[in-house]
């Protein structure tokens, strides 16, 4: 009993010691040695020409000053000016919208959405619709389980007015979705696109303009972000075509949510809002007053956990990772068919951050954005993981393994020694 006790003690002190360090980093080394941009600079400039087969804009932020610049030519020229798809990105940007909104005084956040919606409705469940609020929504946690995953349209294909996609959108898993209640709201965290398709309305209804409108004339023109909008790429002078993993010319498609899935971007735009998440500093012109003080602070509160333990979301912002005053690195990624990533960091502990854009690989930015996360606080993201959970499992294994062999040669041995020890005792006769 005591090697069966000591047995399940030392795997489990083992797991948890494995474990630990995959999700803390302990056995893993930054690309470049800590605060040394160039160094790390030449590690993404590589990652970008082994692994891009289409188009790539990095840009680093250092010091709330753009410090570094790289755009790859694997396809076609590609500048500060080149304009993106972001995919799932573009949640951010409603974020912001919604944020607007609730600075201004003309949204509640805890609020039910039911409230303010007058063209479409969610459908009746057995949850009560009245708890999906917008804050819930911009932080996944409102109860709806579409899993949605916007499916492409060709450039040929009309799009669906907007109440047509909240009543039957296409997910990109070509299977039938429903934008619907399906859990208790505020119980859990669950992925929604149809939520993000539902703050487009709502932006929509209490603005009283088109959410393109409303973004452009609240977040885009006051930031200056001209390159940035909800358009045709096809229709767009200087934009990065779509390319698949192994270089391929693609259609640039098109999406029914401009909310979720539709922002289209350029490098040099997205680093101007990340500058705007940093604070004025001294008699700096307020050049982003498009984004308050306390549209920063809301929005990068913690509002859903992973695994119940570490905060991931806040109001429409991934929170990757804590930073050593006890915030969050945050900023959001986005990918979609057939090889579209894109990833924006920001450290509000130094004014950095970082800008990736690309088409030709499916999980390039993203990889690019938690290797400057581990190199700039020493934490894997919360991305990173599941897959740093995956590369530990074999030494989990072979050390388990090793637990038990050794559990059992000692069992074995001891076993053994008792056995040759009632063999010397002497028999009760003899004693006699």
């Amino acid at each position: 009993m005591k090697i069966a006790f000591a047995t399940l003690v030392s795997l489990v002190l083992w797991t948890i010691v494995i474990l630990a360090g995959a999700m803390y980093g302990w056995w893993r080394q930054p690309v470049a040695p800590t605060g040394d941009a160039p160094s790390f600079m030449r590690a993404a400039t590589k990652m970008i020409d082994e692994g891009d087969r289409g188009n790539a804009a990095l840009v680093l932020i250092e010091e709330r000053t753009i410090s570094a610049e790289y755009y790859s030519s694997t396809a076609d020229k590609v500048d500060r000016d080149t304009v993106f798809a972001t995919a799932s990105m573009s949640k951010w940007i409603t974020a912001l919208s919604v944020m607007k909104l609730v600075a201004e005084g003309r949204l509640d956040l805890d609020r039910p959405v039911e409230d303010y919606l007058s063209r479409w409705h969610l459908p009746p469940s057995q949850y009560d619709n009245r708890k999906v609020t917008a804050r819930r929504l911009l932080a996944h946690t409102a109860g709806l389980t579409d899993g949605l995953g916007f499916g492409d349209y060709r450039p040929d294909e009309p799009l669906p007015q907007l109440e047509q996609s909240l009543t039957n959108p296409r997910a990109s898993s070509g299977e039938p979705a429903v934008i619907a209640v399906g859990m208790e709201p505020g119980s859990e965290w669950r992925y929604s696109g149809g939520g993000y398709l539902l703050l487009e309305l709502l932006v929509e209804e209490v603005s009283g303009e088109s959410f393109e409108a409303f973004t452009s004339r609240a977040i885009f023109q006051p930031l200056g972000m001209t390159r940035s909008g909800y358009y045709d790429l096809d229709k767009v002078d200087n934009s990065a075509k779509s390319y698949d993993t192994n270089g391929n010319l693609c259609p640039n498609y098109r999406y029914a949510s401009k909310a979720a899935t539709g922002f289209n971007t350029s490098a040099g735009d997205m680093a101007k809002l990340v500058l705007a998440h940093f604070p004025v500093v001294g008699d700096e012109p307020q050049a982003h007053s498009a984004i308050t003080p306390y549209m920063m602070d809301a929005m990068r509160k913690p509002q859903a956990k992973m695994f119940g333990v570490f905060d991931v979301w806040g109001l429409g912002t991934m929170l990757y990772a804590p930073t050593a005053s006890g915030a969050f690195v945050f900023g959001h990624d986005g990918s979609n068919e057939p090889a579209i990533n894109v990833s924006v960091r920001v450290n509000p502990d130094n004014g950095d951050g970082i800008v990736i854009l690309e088409t030709g690989n499916k999980t390039l930015a993203t990889r690019l954005g938690s290797e400057w996360i581990f190199w700039q606080t020493g934490n894997p993201d919360f991305l990173d993981i599941p897959k740093e959970i995956r590369r530990v499992t074999p030494v989990l294994l072979v050390g388990a393994c090793i637990i038990l062999v050794m559990a059992f040669l000692i069992a074995l041995r001891r076993r053994r020694v008792r056995r040759r020890e009632s063999q010397l005792a002497p028999s009760p006769s003899k004693i006699l």
